[in-house]
């Protein structure tokens, strides 16, 4: 069995799944020749040709309006946009057309097309490359939102996406791109959208992350260990459609909740969660929902960055807090 890290995990799913469908074409700044600028897309072009693997002019508008048509026309276009604050210039595209062709015309057109970037801090970048975009994604319904933590999950996540009929927003924590490897099945495999993976099993608290923070997560976990707390870990994988039973399921076993994500504090996918909890599972609270973020700034300058990423240090102390609420 193959042993990965995230990028090579990337790379293989697209390698594999262009082998078996000749309709998938992959495009966008830099992901031809050079590869991509993290090499995801690297030999896929001298393998398939530069009419499936191509380089694009700096258009993120006009990337993801050629991938519209390109999708609308039968070919399952598979989009690399260059960083997470790269995404925006092609806002216009994404929410009126790529969100909305299912609905417009009553299910005539799908649009099978995956928009893959990386995104989150970590890496000392430069403005517009470290931001956690995710819940202005998970807001705009027609749209899944994906965000692997392993490269097992990147595998069959991936390949999941690239079969699904209806668009994919597939985010990539670049922090992790080359942190751990993983044995990665080479046969076929998918992981479902909108299922949960509880990593860790617990009773005291349960703790709901994804991406990069995942990692973070059980570092902290492993030190609360060592005292005597055990949460239960939920990678969450899919934004949206978000798996709300694991998560209910496993505030009603636990008592109390937290949740771990890079993004900044308000209107966040963390307060989705901690209203789901409210409607659905007040009645079994012994602590208030908590949760561990970004502060409300822009993403600091490579300076600045250590004091905004949310740590395994801060994650304990706030286990600690919500477990001892009122002890």
């Amino acid at each position: 069995m193959p042993v990965f890290n995230n990028i090579q995990a990337l790379n293989y799913a697209l390698m594999q799944e262009m082998e078996k469908d000749p309709s998938i074409v992959v495009f966008g700044e830099d992901v031809g020749y050079e590869g991509g600028v993290f090499r995801a897309t690297v030999d896929l072009q001298a393998k398939f040709g530069v009419e499936r693997c191509f380089d694009t002019p700096i258009s993120e508008s006009g990337i993801v309006g050629m991938a519209v048509g390109m999708a609308i026309n039968g070919l399952k276009p598979v989009v690399e946009l260059q960083f997470c604050g790269f995404t925006y210039p092609a806002f216009n595209q994404i929410i009126s057309h790529v969100s909305r062709m299912r609905n417009r015309s009553r299910g005539r057109y799908t649009l099978p097309m995956v928009i893959r970037f990386p995104f989150g801090g970590g890496i000392r970048a430069l403005e517009h490359h470290s931001e956690s975009p995710e819940a202005l994604f998970a807001h705009i319904p027609g749209l899944k939102v994906v965000a692997p933590s392993t490269p097992y999950d990147t595998k069959g996540l991936l390949l999941a996406a690239l079969r699904d009929p209806d668009p994919v927003i597939f985010m990539e924590p670049k922090r992790i791109y080359r942190a751990f490897k993983q044995e990665v099945p080479e046969d076929d495999y998918v992981i479902e959208i909108g299922k949960a993976n509880i990593v860790k099993e617990g009773e005291d608290l349960t703790i709901v992350t994804w991406g990069a923070m995942v990692r973070d997560t059980l570092k902290a976990v492993e030190k609360a260990n060592e005292k005597g707390i055990h949460p239960e870990v939920i990678d969450l994988r899919t934004i949206a459609p978000m798996d709300r039973e694991t998560i209910i399921k496993s505030v009603k076993k636990t008592g109390r909740i937290l949740i771990v994500q890079e993004a900044v504090k308000s209107f966040s996918v963390a307060s989705e969660i901690i209203a789901l909890v409210n409607e659905k599972a007040f009645l079994h609270l012994e602590a208030p929902p908590a949760r561990v973020t970004a502060p409300d700034i822009i993403v600091p300058l490579p300076r600045g960055e250590q004091f905004y990423m949310p740590h395994p240090d801060m994650i304990y102390e706030k286990i600690n807090e919500v477990v001892n609420f009122l002890t």
